[in-house]
C-alpha cells in the first residue's frame, strides 16, 4: 500500500467515513484522471459532499454514469428497478422514465434494448442538463407534463424513481445527504407516496394496454401503492425486494383502456 492511499484511509476515517479503502480507491484514481488534486478532493468529501459529485460518476448496473454537482446520485438499491424494467422493455419498445435525474436508469435501458425508444423528464435542469450528457433524451417539466402527446396509450413501460422519503422522516437521513443533495429529489410528502401517486396517474394516461410501470418506494409503502395501482385497473401486481430483502419497487400491469379512449389518439 502506498504512503498516500495510507493518509487518504486515514484521512476519510477519521473524518467518519465508512468504507475509507473504496473512497480512497475511487478519489485517487479521479485524481490521476486529472479531476482534480487529491488533497481537495479529500477535504471536500470530509465536507460531506456526495463521493459521485467529487469523482464526476459513479457505476450504475456496470455502467459508467456522470453525475453532475447538484444532482441526485443513484443509489446502488436502485439497480434492482433497472434491471427489471430491462426485463419488461421490447427489443423495439418505448420507455419513458420519470424523475430521471442523472438518467442512470435510461442509461441502463438504452444500453440494453439499443433499438428501443427511451425518453426521460425530470423537473430539476441540473438533472436534465446532466441526464443530457449521458446520452438520454430527457425534457424538462412535471412528471409527464412534458411527454409528446403521440405516445399517448402507446409507452411500452414507464419507471420512475420520485421522491418518496416522508417529509416527518427526512430528518433521520444522514446528515451529509440532508445538507448537500437535494431536497426536493428526497421528500415525497406525508407518508412519502404524494409524487408516487401522481406517477401512476401519469402511467394510467400514457401505458398502453398491456404496459408495465415500475415505481421504486420504500418503507411500507407498498400496501397503499398496491391499492391505488388496483384502482386505477393495473394488473399482476407485485413488489420486488432490494439485497437487504426490503420492497424497493412495486410493477403492475396496465389494464385495458376504457371504451370512450379506444381509438383516441
Amino acid at each position: 500500500m502506498s504512503e498516500e492511499r495510507t493518509r487518504v484511509i486515514r484521512e476519510l476515517a477519521e473524518g467518519g467515513c465508512v468504507e475509507p479503502e473504496d473512497e480512497a480507491d475511487s478519489l485517487l484514481t479521479a485524481a490521476r484522471q486529472g479531476v482534480g488534486p487529491i488533497e481537495g478532493m479529500v477535504l471536500r468529501r470530509l465536507r460531506g459532499e456526495p463521493l459521485a459529485w467529487i469523482t464526476g460518476s459513479v457505476t450504475f448496473c456496470g455502467l459508467h454514469v456522470r453525475i453532475d454537482p447538484g444532482v441526485f446520485v443513484p443509489r446502488p438499491h436502485t439497480e434492482v428497478l433497472a434491471r427489471r424494467a430491462v426485463e419488461l422493455l421490447p427489443d423495439e419498445g418505448v420507455a419513458v422514465d420519470l424523475c430521471t435525474g442523472s438518467g442512470a436508469v435510461a442509461v441502463v435501458l438504452a444500453a440494453a434494448r439499443p433499438r428501443a425508444t427511451v425518453v426521460a423528464t425530470d423537473v430539476d435542469p441540473l438533472a436534465v442538463a446532466c441526464a443530457l450528457r449521458n446520452g438520454v433524451p430527457a425534457s424538462e417539466g412535471d412528471l409527464d407534463e412534458p411527454l409528446p402527446y403521440a405516445l399517448r396509450a402507446r409507452v411500452d413501460l414507464m419507471t420512475a424513481v420520485v421522491p418518496y422519503v416522508p417529509t416527518e422522516e427526512l430528518r433521520l437521513l444522514p446528515r451529509d445527504v440532508l445538507a448537500h443533495e437535494p431536497r426536493p429529489a428526497l421528500d415525497g410528502g406525508s407518508g412519502g407516496t404524494l409524487v408516487l401517486v401522481r406517477a401512476a396517474g401519469a402511467a394510467d394516461r400514457w401505458l398502453r394496454p398491456g404496459g408495465s410501470l415500475l415505481l421504486e418506494l420504500g418503507g411500507d409503502q407498498a400496501a397503499d401503492m398496491t391499492a391505488m395501482l388496483t384502482y386505477l385497473g393495473f394488473t399482476d401486481i407485485r413488489t420486488h425486494a432490494d439485497a437487504d430483502g426490503r420492497d424497493r419497487a412495486i410493477e403492475g400491469r396496465r389494464g385495458p383502456l376504457p371504451p370512450a379512449a379506444v381509438g383516441q389518439g
